[in-house]
Formats: C-alpha cells, sequence, structure tokens
C-alpha cells in the first residue's frame, strides 16, 4: 500500500514539474517571438536605406473595389493607360494587358533604352530583351538578345505559350519569332545610328570593359584580356564592391527597363519588361530584364514586383523574387521593396537600382538608390487616374 502511495506521490510530483517546465519553455518562446520581432523591427528602422536612401511610395489604402490595377516603372504613361484601356474596355487577362501596355513603347516612342531605335551595343546594332510572368500558373516566357524583331514582349508571351521553355536567346530566338509569324527588320534608326558614331568619336565611353588592354577608360578595342590586371584588383576587392566605374553609365535615361504589374477583376496577377539594356552594351550582353525573379516577378494571392536599374549587378540578387517573397511572409510592398534594394547596396553601395511593388490589396510602393530621381505609374479601379508617384533617392547608398 505505502509502496502504491510512493508510486502515486512520485508521478503527481513529475507531472507537476512537466506541467511548470512547458510552462516556462512556451512562455520564453513567446517573448523569444516578440523579441526577434522588435529586432526586425529594428533592424528596419536603422536600415541606411530605409532612413537615408529610400522614400515610400504612396500607399493605396483603399482595399474596396481596387481592382483591376496597373503599375510599372518609371514615368510611362503610356503603357500604364493602354494596359489599363485593355482591361476596362476589352476585358482583357492581367497578362494580355501588360503585353498590350508594354508593346506600345517598343516602337521606340517611350523611352530611348526602349523598343525600336533604343541604345545600340557597341556594334551599333539594337537587341531586345523581354519577360512575361503569369502568377496564376508560374509560367514564364522571355527573349534575350534578340535581334530585329520589334515587340519582343509579344515573341516572349509567344515562349510561355508554346514552349515548355522560359528563355529564347539570340539569333535563334529570332527563327523562333519569325516562325510565330513576327516580321524581321532592322531596329536602327537615324537617332541610334548618330548616337553610336557619338559613341565611337568619344573614345567609346563609356563602356563596359575592365582589366583589359588597351585601356578601356580611353580606348577603343579591340581588347585582350590582362591577367596581372585581373589579380591586382580581386585583391584589392572587398564583401562591399565597388560599383563607382559604372554608376555612370546607368541614369534615368540609359537605365535596363520599364517593367509592370498588373492584377485583374480576377486578383490574376502578371508581371514584366521589356527594354533593349544598356547602353553601349558588350554585344551579346542580356541583363536582369528577361531573368525570372530579377527583372520581374508575379504570384496569385501576393502581389507582384519590377526592377529597373544597372541589371548586371541586379540579376546576381533576384530583388523582384526576394520582394514578393517578403511580401508573401508579411511585409508592406514599401518595405519589401526597401530589403530587396538594401541588400544589393550592401555589398554594392554605388549600385544604380530601383524597384516597384504591389500586393493584391492594391498597396504599393517602390525604392531606389543612386539614380537622382526615380518614379512609377500607379492606376486602379478606385479612380481611374494615373498617378505619378515620386520615390527619392540619394546619389549613393550609405552604410554602417
Amino acid at each position: 500500500m505505502s509502496t502504491l502511495w510512493t508510486v502515486t506521490i512520485t508521478m503527481a510530483f513529475l507531472s507537476g514539474l512537466l506541467l511548470i517546465s512547458v510552462s516556462i519553455y512556451l512562455n520564453q518562446l513567446s517573448e523569444g517571438a516578440v523579441h526577434s520581432s522588435k529586432m526586425n523591427n529594428e533592424v528596419l528602422k536603422k536600415s541606411p536605406l530605409a532612413t537615408e536612401t529610400v522614400a515610400n511610395g504612396n500607399v493605396a489604402d483603399n482595399h474596396d473595389n481596387h481592382l483591376p490595377l496597373v503599375i510599372n516603372t518609371w514615368n510611362v504613361t503610356k503603357a500604364a493607360h493602354g494596359a489599363w484601356q485593355e482591361l476596362k474596355t476589352n476585358d482583357a487577362s492581367s497578362l494580355d494587358a501588360l503585353v498590350y501596355g508594354c508593346s506600345l513603347c517598343e516602337d521606340g516612342s517611350c523611352m530611348s533604352s526602349i523598343g525600336m531605335g533604343g541604345r545600340p551595343d557597341e556594334n551599333g546594332e539594337t537587341t531586345l530583351d523581354a519577360m512575361v510572368m503569369d502568377g496564376k500558373t508560374m509560367d514564364a516566357g522571355s527573349v534575350g538578345s534578340l535581334r530585329q524583331i520589334m515587340n519582343a514582349i509579344k515573341v516572349a508571351r509567344d515562349v510561355l505559350k508554346y514552349t515548355a521553355h522560359t528563355l529564347l536567346v539570340g539569333e535563334l530566338a529570332t527563327d523562333f519569332a519569325v516562325s510565330m509569324g513576327f516580321e524581321k527588320k532592322s531596329l536602327q534608326t537615324n537617332s541610334s545610328l548618330e548616337s553610336w558614331i557619338q559613341w565611337k568619336n568619344n573614345s567609346c565611353q563609356p563602356n563596359f570593359w575592365r582589366n583589359v588592354i588597351p585601356d578601356p577608360t580611353s580606348h577603343c578595342g579591340p581588347y585582350s584580356p590582362d591577367e596581372s590586371l585581373y589579380s591586382k584588383n580581386i585583391k584589392q576587392t572587398d564583401n562591399k564592391r565597388k560599383s563607382i566605374d559604372y554608376s555612370s553609365r546607368v541614369d534615368k535615361n540609359c537605365h535596363d527597363t520599364i517593367g509592370m504589374i498588373v492584377i485583374d477583376d480576377n486578383g490574376n496577377v502578371a508581371a514584366g519588361t521589356t527594354t533593349n539594356g544598356a547602353c553601349c552594351k558588350i554585344p551579346g550582353r542580356v541583363g536582369d530584364s528577361p531573368i525570372v525573379g530579377a527583372g520581374a516577378y508575379a504570384r496569385n494571392g501576393v502581389g507582384g514586383a519590377a526592377a529597373t536599374g544597372d541589371g548586371d549587378i541586379m540579376m546576381r540578387f533576384l530583388p523582384s523574387f526576394h520582394a514578393v517573397q517578403l511580401m508573401s511572409q508579411g511585409r508592406d510592398p514599401t518595405s519589401a521593396a526597401q530589403n530587396a534594394i538594401y541588400l544589393i547596396s550592401s555589398f554594392f553601395p554605388d549600385v544604380s537600382a530601383a524597384m516597384v511593388t504591389v500586393n493584391v490589396e492594391g498597396d504599393h510602393g517602390g525604392a531606389c538608390v543612386g539614380f537622382e530621381e526615380f518614379e512609377y505609374n500607379f492606376v486602379d479601379n478606385s479612380s481611374g487616374v494615373i498617378t505619378t508617384v515620386p520615390v527619392n533617392c540619394t546619389r549613393r547608398a550609405k552604410l554602417v
């Protein structure tokens, strides 16, 4: 009997200890979660990009009847208006509205870095990059270094619709476009030819060569590799890479892309880009614009993002995917954009980079660094009016 009582008392005592231990553990876990949340907030508040480098775009709090919506990088109202009209007048899908809006700029009428007559490569030829992504199916199609085809974003859509591939490049991408019914034509104009001649007469400045001879900062090619220069420069490189030698090549009139995000009445998200790429690029170069997750990204139930700037650097960080992923975890669009851009500038303090973000509630935002100015267009069903939203940038990211 005494043995039974001893066992009973011992079991009760152990059960009590177990309950106390569980209670203490859960309390510590709760405090840890709160502490972690506070730490994340403090990191964001102290982020030099958040406090010194970027400024919030307007955030739309009107969640009632906000769909459909269109948002695009830069003040390119022609593209925004075209996509909006397709949504409202022709009841187009988000993907088709996006393609239509962006294609309106591929005749060269919007910006010098988009479409026909865009700034040429070192050989004087204009080549195009474009990408589209369907956030409902997660399908994507893109083309890089596309030659002699004007509507690159329509070709990208055909890659999505009629192939199991994501990216086609170069002359063989042109062959694919022709097989889809597109017409080959020269993308050179008098303006692009004049631009190329001026570049040649200016000792081919700027260009994208390094660690070669003759000195690419003062001479045209052809160039030869110089291993000693590469070895010397790589030894001087730390984890915060200096992109200052490239910063002058990327500005408002010589940047990488127009990016767009469209959400239709049913909440289907599409994102895409179109561009002729960096000014005076080395022939064959493909930038961030046709790279899924770099130039743009879309995901139903979350939203979309589109980036612009120094694509050779930005594509290494997949900023559009990063921002959408952050929004899926509860970040607001502006915070998501800031963090995606901050990651890039933490390695490359002198980079020129910007992006726009929007979630399915209609909240939108932007972030930028390195550009003297950056703005984006936004229109939704609450007003039907295209608004240009400025985002303040500093010339250089200030890191601590």
